[in-house]
């Protein structure tokens, strides 16, 4: 994976900061999901799973309206949202600690 580090953006915040921001590890997430890697991706970033489902429903939402899209759609961004706070914050108070 080595290879594809090389082209992956730097965080801004950890870079100025020193300081891991709600993002980071999901572009290596990403990568290790394009290997076949998929327990590892989700390690390295826990809400790259629910955040492909969002997309997935949003494009499909696209092209084919359903009922209950909206409801469906802002219950996924508030799981995400969960999940990505959720798993922030144990990785800065339990990890780091």
């Amino acid at each position: 994976m080595s290879s594809i580090e090389e082209y992956m953006l730097p965080c801004l915040n950890k870079s100025v900061f020193g300081i891991d921001c709600t993002g980071c590890g999901a572009q290596r997430s990403v990568a290790l999901l394009l290997q076949g890697n998929f327990e590892a991706a989700f390690y390295m970033y826990p809400a790259i799973y629910s955040i492909i489902l969002l997309l997935l429903i949003v494009v499909f939402n696209l092209f084919f309206k359903f009922r209950y899209d909206y409801t469906i759609k802002i219950g996924l961004v508030i799981l995400n949202g969960v999940i990505i706070a959720g798993s922030y914050l144990y990785k800065m108070f339990y990890i780091f600690n």
